[in-house]
């Protein structure tokens, strides 16, 4: 980055506002806060890869930012446990393990399950809607919002540089599972005390009218088991206690038993229950090792794996791989769960192969079974006129619904010029009332491939998708250079080609040629010999075969 984007020092009692992550795409959610030396961060997020990053496990932020000024952290709060938003904390704390971690009762239980794979023991604090906290330089009110996932939390920050007022993700279903709305009336109070800074979840900012409520999903759920005659499958993300609720409810009430699948439904669903947040009806849950004793048309499997991951449960039900569960004509799978962009080739590859097997397939394009946690575009609007912000930086989105979450708040009487449309690493000011953007900061993408973290770049991607999309061709010879002969060689060998390795006949003769005069002009120097060679075999493979396989020679002097 140039260093003439890079803001000015932090001037006393302003407010600095950086994001790290979710500022352009859907995840890696993660934004700092400084004040007069100190830094709170809110979120802590993974992002998941697409198919153009072969390889990668996760995406986390990139920490560089905060590496030298790690003492100055107060805490990091987390508005809600999805992994999103929580994912990466272990990488973090992996650079200082004591730094405070805030949020409510489910979100800290998550997340310290998470920690303890890891062998970290948290700091942790667990507030409530309501409860009011100085965090360093900052005091901070929670708020409840209502999401897809219990116990989500907005945040008020109140600070000497300005109010700020962060949603998190949330919606306003008026007629929610677990009774726990949107709490308007503290969004009101914030407007009335002044909110200078309002930063609102993106998502479906493009998404006319209102998001549908939750309770909807549930006559969908038992209008299908009353009609499955066999197995039921049903695929969601592992953190959705009221999806999975309404499952348990559906199969309860049609004298079936459910059974958990998936090492991350397994644990969440526990840790719910134990809160008291799932309510299993009696002699409704069982063991994946007592499936086989019950009748299939009385099975119910509530699992993971709904965006189509390779190793998920679903996955391996498709591929015919899970040891235990296997599907065919007369089951029934239903996917309840929205379809998070980037993944929709996965799935619609996933929804093909259980078709092919006979399976009946459910999923939000032929049944209403997923409704979004996300304001639409009129839940946004009455967002903006509860708390007449002077100034709004869209968050949680792509660009596109960055602009569309910002037109609505010019639409409701935000002036266009205190809209802020920010990417990650842009930084923000916030002093007396007044927002603005002063910088940019490095901000890359993390890989996070097998046991290594940012060891990866983009470098290595290229070589990756290079590898699965035009082959490789590897080519060795060994040399005399004293004498200045070839002594074996040179031979071909290509993988991930349709052609065989006799079609290199042809220019095989070509290289050895190439190969011969470099040698007898650059006497011992190997690397010409070997770049000879791949000139001579790359514009070959793009003319003839054409493609622009990897090329790997190697010349060995004997």
């Amino acid at each position: 980055m140039n260093a003439k984007n890079l803001p000015a020092e932090l001037e006393k009692d302003t407010v600095r506002i950086v994001p790290l992550g979710g500022i352009g795409n859907i995840g890696r959610n993660m934004t700092t806060f400084e004040c007069n030396g100190r830094i709170l961060i809110v979120d802590c997020g993974v992002l998941f890869p697409e198919e153009s990053q072969p390889g990668v496990d996760l995406i986390l932020p990139d920490f560089t930012y905060l590496e030298d000024r790690l003492d100055d952290i107060d805490g990091i709060i987390l508005t809600h446990g999805h992994e999103d938003h929580i994912g990466a904390v272990p990488y973090l704390l992996k650079l200082r393990n004591d730094i405070p971690l805030i949020g409510s009762q489910f979100t800290i239980a998550l997340v310290e399950a998470k920690l303890a794979e890891h062998r970290i023991k948290p700091y942790s604090l667990v507030v409530k809607e309501g409860d009011i906290e100085q965090l360093g330089s900052f005091e901070c009110e929670f708020i409840a919002v209502n999401h897809s996932i219990p116990d989500a939390l907005a945040v008020f920050m109140r600070s000497t540089g300005g109010n700020i007022l962060i949603t998190g993700d949330f919606k306003m279903d008026q007629l929610p599972l677990d009774g726990r709305i949107t709490d308007l009336r503290a969004f009101a109070r914030a407007g009335e005390e002044g909110v200078d800074l309002f930063m609102v979840d993106s998502t479906n900012a493009e998404v006319p009218g209102f998001v549908h409520s939750e309770v909807e999903i549930g006559p969908v759920l038992e209008n299908i088991f009353s009609q499955a005659p066999g197995q039921i499958v049903v695929a969601s993300f592992a953190s959705h206690v009221h999806r999975v609720q309404q499952v348990l409810d559906a199969a309860h009430q049609h004298h079936r038993k459910v059974c958990f699948v998936g090492r991350s439904m397994v644990k969440n669903m526990g840790i719910a229950a134990e809160l008291g947040i799932l309510t299993v009806p009696e002699n409704t849950l069982v063991d994946l090792r007592e499936i086989e004793e019950i009748p299939e048309n009385q099975r119910v499997f509530m699992s993971t794996g709904s965006q189509g991951e390779p190793m998920a449960v679903l996955s391996r039900i498709a591929s015919g791989t899970h040891k235990r569960i296997s599907v065919g004509p007369g089951d029934t799978i239903v996917f309840a769960s929205s379809l998070i962009p980037g993944n929709e080739n996965s799935v619609f590859r996933l929804i093909n192969g259980l078709t092919r097997l006979g399976a009946k397939v459910v999923h939000q394009s032929n049944a209403r079974i997923h409704v979004s946690g996300h304001c639409a575009q009129g839940e946004l609007l009455y967002a903006y006129n509860i708390v007449e912000p002077v100034n709004v930086m869209p968050i949680h989105g792509e660009p596109r619904h960055l602009v569309a979450n910002g037109s609505l708040a010019v639409k409701t009487g935000v002036p266009a010029e205190n809209v802020l449309l920010c990417e990650d690493g842009t930084v923000v000011d916030l002093h007396d009332g007044v927002a603005k953007i002063v910088g940019e900061i490095p901000c890359g993408y993390v890989f996070v491939d097998g046991s290594s973290v940012g060891e990866i770049g983009e470098a290595e991607l290229t070589d990756r998708r290079t590898l699965g999309q035009e082959g490789f061709i590897a080519l060795f010879a060994v040399v005399d250079s004293h004498h200045r002969e070839i002594l074996a060689g040179p031979h071909i060998q290509a993988r991930g080609m349709a052609e065989d390795d006799s079609i290199f006949d042809e220019i095989l003769p070509d290289v050895r040629s190439a190969l011969q005069n470099a040698l007898e002009k650059g006497a011992g120097d190997t690397y010409q010999m070997q770049q000879a060679m791949r000139r001579v075999i790359g514009r070959w493979a793009a003319k003839s075969l054409r493609r622009a396989p990897m090329i790997i020679p190697t010349v060995i002097e004997a």
